[in-house]
């Protein structure tokens, strides 16, 4: 989802960049090809392996993050839609985007109750951590995913069903999301910083700020012809009314987050997988950006959109480079703790 991204937000840039599509197109097929190879991986870990697949639901350290393949699975579809049809063809990218947009919509609502569920029930955890939200923001994704399909619907009950639908999505991801959040920042005020190697996973917090703004502005491009004209125009105004503000808070957050992992990095933050957590989330900020700046006209959040994919894919192309070197390496194969003192990729301590 980090790396297809950094294509959807790229093709919709709103700055012209000679070359971008087509760079935007040749990630998205990147993001297409780890899909597959992924998809194929886990499953066959799953048929081999189930007692290890068990296992990861009930340990508090992995569980969140199995909202992630609900996220790649809608992300990747998504941009199948917006720069994969100039390379696939527009029939063959609905059918792969409606294939993917329903199986991570379907995976993504059963991990945002499943998950919290064990969280309730069998996990025992000290501190609230960012990761907490990695369940309950991939309906967020499908609010912003899903208005995409609606011009390939059949127009009336179809379309309609499939924008409330996903507005009521937005609702379910954006509730549980104001339930985790201060609890997250909480444990930030009472417990102090994360250890170095989990400070970027403060990231993911602007996960589900951005992508909420993104879906506003998906829900006020699409809205019109599908609803009656009232609602049309009040999702047109819920664009700016909520995205505004929500934005303001996603840039002091990034501001907040930034600093704390400047301070890390001083005090010998390594990489780690984690360091994931600087793509998609800038990402979901950057297609917020581009969402507000078609529905203000505002050329200051055409600059903040720029500015942000400039980020965005600085740091992918960091933590790509990096990954890929510890995959050659073998470093990043190791188990968990196997280096001095490692820490699991996890994001609380448990009793």
């Amino acid at each position: 989802m980090g790396t297809a991204v950094v294509a959807t937000a790229g093709a919709a840039l709103p700055l012209p960049v000679p070359g971008l599509r087509t760079a935007a197109g040749l990630v998205w097929a990147l993001s297409l090809l780890m899909l597959t190879v992924l998809v194929a991986a886990r499953a066959v870990h799953h048929v081999r392996h189930r007692d290890q697949a068990r296992a990861h639901l009930l340990d508090p350290a992995t569980a969140p993050f199995h909202g992630c393949a609900a996220m790649a699975l809608l992300s990747v579809g998504g941009g199948a839609l917006s720069v994969g049809r100039d390379w696939i063809g527009l029939r063959a990218a609905v059918a792969l985007d409606a294939v993917l947009f329903s199986a991570g919509t379907l995976l993504g609502l059963v991990t945002a109750v499943a998950v919290p569920y064990l969280m309730v029930v069998h996990h025992r955890i000290e501190g609230a951590s960012p990761a907490w939200l990695l369940p309950v923001v991939p309906p967020m994704v499908s609010a912003a995913q899903g208005p995409l399909l609606l011009p390939h619907l059949p127009a009336g009950q179809a379309r309609e069903t499939l924008l409330l639908g996903c507005y009521a999505l937005f609702g379910v991801s954006l509730f549980a999301t104001l339930l985790v959040l201060p609890l997250v920042f909480g444990r930030l005020v009472t417990g102090g910083p994360p250890p170095s190697p989990l400070t970027p996973s403060l990231f993911l917090v602007l996960g589900p700020l951005g992508q909420s703004v993104t879906s506003a502005g998906h829900f006020a491009d699409t809205a019109g012809g599908v609803l009656p004209a009232a609602y049309a125009h009040g999702f047109t105004a819920f664009a700016v009314l909520y995205g505004v503000p929500v934005m303001g808070f996603a840039l002091l957050w990034l501001a907040l987050a930034g600093a704390l992992v400047v301070r890390a990095r001083r005090r010998g933050m390594g990489f780690t997988l984690s360091w994931w957590a600087f793509t998609f989330p800038v990402g979901t900020c950057v297609t917020g950006a581009e969402a507000l700046a078609r529905h203000t006209g505002l050329a200051g959040f055409r600059w903040v959109a720029a500015g942000l994919y400039a980020l965005l894919v600085a740091a992918w192309l960091v933590a790509a480079v990096r990954t890929a070197g510890g995959l050659v390496s073998g470093v990043l194969l190791a188990g968990p703790g196997t280096a001095p003192g490692a820490l699991r990729p996890g994001t609380a301590r448990t009793r």
